[in-house]
């Protein structure tokens, strides 16, 4: 029936619809729950354009099925339609005993992982250990397909991170007709593919097609310019291989260098150096007759594999820029991960991998049952000690522990215990009230001072003895005798009344 097939649509519409909603309102707590729902609103919103397009397709009704069945049921007998149709639905469950009936108000409900989400087990197996969920790239294969490219340099991984997208001299030192090789589309083709892939993987929400369409359209504007880095007319010029030396000697295209001496060129081909270059040149697969004098059908198959090749160049140049957070996290997360040890990483892994925070609420309720059963009863509140249980209540007696001592010179902070009262006089918090209240010296007199005003009282005592003490000390009457001998005033009268002076 189209109609029933209609109405379903249309319900199917409303169900997705609800299920996107419930999802955007609750914010994820982690990468993990952000990544799942972001696939999983991408499928449903697949999905409805699917459904968009069927009903768009029932209600022009192209065939006039849908007009033929709203009249048989307008102007014939509804009861028999009505019994007609049901007995065709008898007839499909008695042939089809068993068929599963879609239930849609589970089909988009929001379950936890716990639930057989089936998305988030699909999360868990679409990225590897070293991308983190799609934190950090995983280049170790490209990079080691990389380092078996003819002629490259023996880039770090970390040196790698920072040049991939990078194909011209110097520093990618493969020469245009070099890059050819099977060996090197092949090598361009998995690092495109996997950035392609990667974006995807991260951003399921993006549009990402019109993205792509993009590049396609700049590509095809640089390469009909002749703008692409690379593979100008000037780049050919400057990488094409030697056919010829100045003419008044013998040329080796091999070495790409020219013998004055015929003698001098015979001798050179039987060296390690022309053995070298000659086996390189063979294994390239290139020759200077092939790659500097194409012709014909041979030119144009040659300028389609120079295009196959810098389209997919520009692509991994536009999606690195696009990526750029990425990469440097994954800088980051590498310089990182050289500095630990093994046992380290191993940890790491471990933790990343046994996160409670990301588990189902089946395995969170097993988890509290066990932290139920192992609570501990402590109704008086009594301290803990160094079991974790809380200590007997004699020894809370006997140490006065339930007994309030205040400080107003800590701010008012409360001690509990004689013990952790007298201790404190000593200790930083103390001091620095003392400080604070201008009292910098001779900080063991204030001891059981507790109050502001006391403090202070003191301190001002101090100070006056000290400046008497100074004044006498200062003020020290001087006194000399006939033969130019200093003394007190004091002594020098106690010498005289002796009859001394």
């Amino acid at each position: 029936m189209l109609l029933e097939d209609q109405r379903f649509a249309h319900e199917d519409l409303e169900r997705l619809e609800q299920g996107i909603s419930d999802r955007i309102s609750e914010e994820p707590r982690n990468i993990r729950e952000r990544l799942t729902r972001d696939h999983q609103i991408a499928e449903f919103l697949d999905r409805i354009q699917g459904q968009s397009q069927r009903l768009l397709d029932i209600y022009k009704d192209a065939d006039g099925l849908r007009a033929k069945e709203v009249q048989d049921i307008s102007t014939g007998d509804p009861f028999e339609e009505f019994y007609k149709h049901l007995e065709e639905i008898k007839d499909f469950h008695r042939r089809y005993p068993n068929e599963p009936v879609e239930n849609l108000e589970r089909a988009y409900k929001r379950r936890h992982p716990g639930e057989g989400d089936l998305y988030t087990s699909e999360i868990e197996h679409m990225f590897t250990g070293e991308e983190s969920y799609g934190q950090f790239f995983d280049l170790t294969m490209i990079h080691e397909e990389y380092l078996n490219l003819p002629g490259v340099k023996r880039l770090t991984y970390l040196q790698y991170l920072d040049q991939f997208d990078v194909f011209t001299q110097p520093q990618l030192p493969v020469k245009r007709e070099n890059k050819l090789t099977d060996k090197y589309f092949k090598y361009v083709e998995h690092l495109a593919s996997y950035l392609e892939n990667f974006i995807k993987r991260i951003k399921p929400l993006e549009p990402l097609d019109e993205l792509f369409a993009k590049l396609d359209k700049e590509f095809e504007q640089l390469w009909e310019a002749n703008q692409v880095p690379g593979w100008g007319e000037e780049d050919m010029t400057a990488s094409a291989p030697k056919t010829e030396g100045t003419g008044e000697g013998i040329w080796c295209a091999d070495c790409e260098k020219e013998f004055k001496n015929e003698n001098v060129y015979r001798n050179h081909l039987t060296g390690k150096k022309h053995l070298r270059a000659a086996e390189a040149k063979k294994a390239s697969g290139a020759t200077p007759d092939a790659n500097s004098r194409p012709n014909g059908m041979g030119a144009a198959v040659h300028r389609l594999k120079e295009k196959a090749i810098a389209e997919r160049e520009h692509r991994i140049r536009s999606l690195a820029r696009v990526l750029q957070d990425e990469r440097q996290a994954t800088r980051v997360n590498v310089e990182r991960k050289q500095g630990m040890t093994e046992r380290e990483r191993q940890m790491e892994l471990e933790a990343l991998m046994g996160d409670t925070a990301d588990m189902g609420p089946l395995r969170r309720e097993e988890e509290s049952d066990s932290e139920g059963e192992e609570k501990i009863y402590n109704p008086l509140k009594l301290p803990l000690a160094w079991d974790g249980k809380p200590i007997p209540y004699w020894l809370y007696k006997l140490h006065g522990l339930g007994v309030e001592l205040s400080c107003e010179i800590c701010g008012n902070f409360v001690y509990m215990g004689r013990r952790a009262f007298d201790k404190h006089f000593s200790e930083a918090r103390h001091i620095y009230g003392l400080r604070c209240l201008g009292i910098t010296q001779q900080t063991s007199l204030f001891r059981e001072i507790t109050k502001i005003e006391d403090a202070l009282r003191l301190w001002e005592k101090l100070e006056r003895d000290r400046k008497k003490e100074k004044d006498a000390r200062d003020n020290v009457v001087q006194m000399e005798d006939a033969e130019g001998n200093v003394m007190p005033e004091r002594i020098y009268h106690d010498l005289q009344k002796q009859g001394i002076l």
